[in-house]
């Protein structure tokens, strides 16, 4: 049998995923007890080993400011995008995945690999 990928969640992931469940309670999309429903879900996955916990790179910083300095401008990406980004540079990914376009135009041109089309 195949051995399943590790998923990287790192603590900018964690705070990440909790915002976006909180997010759409805030704009009325779920319920809270929805949003406690699948945080719970999400709490149960991590303690079941669904993802590999892994803590941000020492460099994730300079980097995501070097990243910063270089794409800015042209790409206009935000402050957590350059993190995500230098996150995955630092920690040597394979490929970036994300739904989010800046993600992907800024990963592209950081020389990764992205599930983005």
């Amino acid at each position: 049998m195949a051995e399943r990928p590790g998923i990287w969640l790192t603590p900018l992931h964690r705070v990440e995923w909790t915002h976006a469940v909180f997010q759409h309670v805030f704009r009325r999309e779920i319920s809270a007890r929805e949003s406690r429903q699948v945080y719970k879900n999400f709490e149960q996955d991590r303690k079941a080993g669904l993802w590999v916990e892994i803590a941000l790179p020492e460099m994730v910083f300079e980097t995501s400011a070097a990243l910063a300095l270089r794409h800015v401008v042209r790409l206009g990406v935000r402050t957590l995008d350059t993190l995500h980004v230098a996150s995955a540079v630092e920690l040597k990914a394979e490929s970036f995945w994300t739904f989010d376009l800046r993600q992907t135009k800024l990963a592209k041109a950081a020389g990764l690999k992205t599930s983005y089309p």
